[in-house]
C-alpha cells in the first residue's frame, strides 16, 4: 500500500470513528453485536492488511521522504521539464523524455549531450536542454537542487555527473 493509500485508509477510519463516536453522544453504548461487529471487521482489515500496523507504528525513514519530495517536484516541474517547444532535440512526441542540465566550458556536459544525440532516435527519446548560462534555466536547476554537471533529469530521477551511454540506455529502458 503507497504512502497516499494508507493515509486514505487511515483517514476514512478515523472519519468512521468520528461518527461512530458522534453517534454515541446522541445514543446509547454500541450493543454488545455492534461491538463484535466492529472488531470483527476491524479483524478482517488487520489481517488482510498487516502493514497497516507496520506502516502505522513505522514513519517513513529521511531517504523515502527526500525520495517522495524529488518525486513530487519532479511531478510539479514536468511541464517546463519536458516541454516539447522547449529547446532540444529527438522527436516531440517521444515516449522518453530527459532534460538535461549544462554550462559552459564544460567537457562533460558536451560529452552528455553527444551521447544523448545518438540515443535520441534509436530510444525513442526527446531531449530538453538547459544550459545554466540562462536565468531561468538556472532557477530551475536550484529549485531541483542540481550541484553536479552535467544533469540529466528523467520523470522519476535525476542524475548528476557524467553517465556512461551504456547506463543511461539501463535507465531509459526500466
Amino acid at each position: 500500500m503507497t504512502g497516499h493509500a494508507f493515509r486514505a485508509c487511515a483517514a476514512a477510519i478515523a472519519a468512521c470513528l468520528s461518527v461512530a463516536l458522534q453517534a454515541r453522544a446522541d445514543t446509547p453504548a454500541f450493543t454488545p453485536q455492534d461491538r463484535a461487529a466492529l472488531g470483527a471487521e476491524i479483524r478482517r482489515i488487520l489481517l488482510d492488511e498487516p502493514e497497516l500496523v507496520a506502516r502505522a507504528l513505522t514513519p517513513p525513514s529521511a531517504y523515502e521522504q527526500a525520495v517522495s519530495d524529488d518525486i513530487a517536484r519532479l511531478d510539479r516541474l514536468a511541464p517546463r521539464l519536458f516541454d516539447p517547444a522547449h529547446e532540444g532535440f529527438g522527436p516531440a512526441t517521444a515516449e522518453r523524455r530527459i532534460a538535461l542540465f549544462t554550462a559552459e566550458d564544460c567537457a562533460d556536459c558536451d560529452r552528455a549531450a553527444a551521447d544523448l544525440r545518438t540515443m535520441a532516435e534509436p530510444h525513442d527519446l526527446r531531449v530538453t536542454l538547459f544550459r545554466l548560462s540562462d536565468q531561468d534555466a538556472a532557477a530551475l536547476a536550484a529549485e531541483l537542487e542540481l550541484t553536479d554537471l552535467p544533469a540529466y533529469v528523467l520523470p522519476r530521477m535525476m542524475l548528476q555527473g557524467h553517465i556512461p551511454p551504456v547506463v543511461l540506455e539501463r535507465y531509459l529502458t526500466r
